[in-house]
Order: structure tokens, then C-alpha cells, then sequence
């Protein structure tokens, strides 16, 4: 294959995944319905949700200075803000390639080589994958009987245990192989996740390491909390328990990779979190709509203004 054709793949696989996603939520739950719960709904929740989201981004801009400089880069808050915020937007087009920009804004202007700022940007990436398997596994602790309950109902638990335990002898039987083989990709594989914990302990290294953790925390703390606000908009949503909006959370966040920004995805990921706790489809795709589309929207303004700014913000270092 090709790079264009590659690329192409890229940018069309998701993009087709995702208006098939928005053809069925819409067939499930029509546009006219969607809009009148829209019209119902709290606004002044719905905003709060759009600052605590807001509260995220910027945090993380602050927490990418950290990174860098040990590196000894200094850079200026305003071109992490827009970088990132550019990332987010660009991520709508092929998922990913937000990242890609990013890197290679910081390189324009502050002159930090592209390796170095895309390395911490995975850097990053692994300290928000750590604490997307806490809350998780937070959750599974804290709902195990009501979870254990509900697929024992809808699956035999034999069954359950019996794929459990053959995941993981397929798991350990994997592990085992790429640590005793020398192929090209067994090396390519070990390389992947020797880079992982290498950059999971690179941040208990750094200089700032604790305000690094502790605006991890933050960032993922306003997501949760963006979500669990948003969900009083709704009538429907206004009382459901916490734990649902933790499961709906998880599911919606992994929506988020599967299409170009979650979109279709993301309103039908929130009802099979839902689902769970009994929660009728109807306002669960209506609350996963406006979730997605306020956040959306606030990332379309700031991400395309950041593009705007950046060339004006830096012009005199230009000259």
C-alpha cells in the first residue's frame, strides 16, 4: 500500500464510520427529538460543562511546560494553549493527527525539534492512559457486585470465566513469544512497550513531578465533572447514580478514538454506559448529543481561532 493511498485510508475509514454512527443514532432517536430536548434542557449546566472542559485544556497546556523544560525550553503559555486547542480541532480531520501538528507548531515557534515535543506528547499520552485504567479499574472495584449482577444475567458466568481465563493464557502465551523471539516485529513490539515505560518513568524524573501529577489528575477530574454537570441539563439524566455516569464516561471517552473526534460514536458509546444501569435509550443519545456537541463546539471556536492567532501571536519573533 502506498502512502497516499495509506492516507487516504486513514482519513476516509473513520470519517465513513463515523456518518454511519450519526445515520443510526438519528434513525434510533430522530433530529426533531434530539432538538427538543435541546430546547428543554438546562442550559446553564450545559456551559458550565463547555468551562469545566475549558478548565481541562488549559491545564494541560501548563502541565506540556513541565515537559519541556528539562529539555530547556522555556515556552510561552500562549503558543502551548493554541497548540493545543489546534490539536484538538485537527484530530476532526485523521484521528491522530492533532498530535503530528502539535509537535510540529511547538518546532515552528519555539524551536523545539519535532522528535523532542512529539516524544512528549506521548510521554503525556501515558500518563492519561494510567489514569484512564485507575478510573476504571476505581469503577470495577466500586460497582462489582451490580456489574458482576448484570452480565451474569444477560451471559452464563461459566462462560464469562472460561473466555477470561483463555484471554489470558492467550496473553501470557503472547508475552512469552515477543520476549523470546527476534523477529523484526517482536522487536518493533518490545520497542513499543519499552518506550511506554520508559515514558511513564520519565515523568517521575522530571524536576516538576508532582505538579505534573497533580494537573494529570486535574485534567481528568474536569472531564469527569464536565460530564456529570452536563447530565443535570436533562430531566432524564438529572438523578441517574454516579456510577453510571462513571461507566457512561469510560465508554463515551473510548468512542473518542474509534471516529474522527467521536462523532456518531460518541452519543451511542454514552447509551451503552448507560444502558447498563437501565437508563432508556432515548435520553441517553439526546444527553450524549449535546454532551458532544457542546464540547465540540467550544473546541471548533478556540481550535480555530488558535490557528488564526498563532502566525499574529508570534509575528514579532517572525520578523
Amino acid at each position: 500500500m502506498n502512502k497516499k493511498l495509506k492516507n487516504s485510508v486513514k482519513f476516509l475509514l473513520p470519517l465513513l464510520l463515523g456518518v454511519f454512527l450519526v445515520w443510526y443514532s438519528l434513525k434510533e432517536v430522530p433530529l426533531p427529538k434530539i432538538i427538543e430536548y435541546w430546547q428543554s434542557s438546562t442550559k446553564s449546566w450545559v456551559v458550565l460543562g463547555v468551562f469545566l472542559g475549558l478548565f481541562s485544556h488549559l491545564s494541560r497546556a501548563y502541565r506540556w511546560r513541565f515537559q519541556l523544560e528539562p529539555m530547556g525550553y522555556n515556552i510561552k503559555f500562549g503558543n502551548s494553549v493554541m497548540a493545543v486547542f489546534a490539536t484538538y480541532l485537527i484530530n476532526y480531520t485523521i484521528p491522530r493527527s492533532g498530535e503530528v501538528a502539535r509537535a510540529s507548531i511547538l518546532t515552528n515557534y519555539e524551536g523545539v525539534p519535532f522528535e523532542k515535543g512529539f516524544g512528549t506528547i506521548v510521554a503525556e499520552r501515558i500518563a492519561d492512559l494510567i489514569v484512564m485504567f485507575g478510573i476504571i479499574v476505581v469503577t470495577l472495584f466500586l460497582q462489582f457486585d451490580f456489574i458482576y449482577s448484570f452480565f451474569s444475567e444477560k451471559f452464563d458466568p461459566f462462560k464469562i470465566g472460561l473466555a477470561l481465563v483463555l484471554i489470558l493464557a492467550l496473553a501470557a502465551a503472547f508475552f512469552w513469544y515477543i520476549k523470546k523471539s527476534d523477529s523484526k516485529i517482536s522487536l518493533k513490539i518490545k520497542g513499543f512497550f519499552n518506550g511506554l515505560v520508559e515514558g511513564a518513568l520519565s515523568i517521575f524524573k522530571m524536576k516538576k513531578k508532582w505538579p505534573f501529577i497533580f494537573h494529570t489528575l486535574f485534567i481528568w477530574g474536569m472531564y469527569v465533572l464536565m460530564f456529570y454537570v452536563t447530565s443535570f441539563s436533562i430531566e432524564e439524566t438529572r438523578d441517574i447514580p454516579f456510577a453510571a455516569i462513571l461507566i457512561g464516561f469510560i465508554s463515551a471517552s473510548f468512542s473518542i478514538a474509534a471516529t474522527s473526534g467521536g462523532i456518531g460514536a460518541y452519543p451511542l458509546a454514552v447509551y451503552l454506559g448507560f444502558s447498563v444501569f437501565g437508563i432508556a435509550e432515548e435520553p441517553s443519545i439526546a444527553f450524549g448529543w449535546i454532551m458532544w456537541a457542546s464540547q465540540t463546539l467550544m473546541i471548533i471556536i478556540c481550535g480555530g481561532l488558535s490557528l488564526i492567532l498563532l502566525p499574529i501571536y508570534n509575528r514579532k519573533k517572525a520578523v
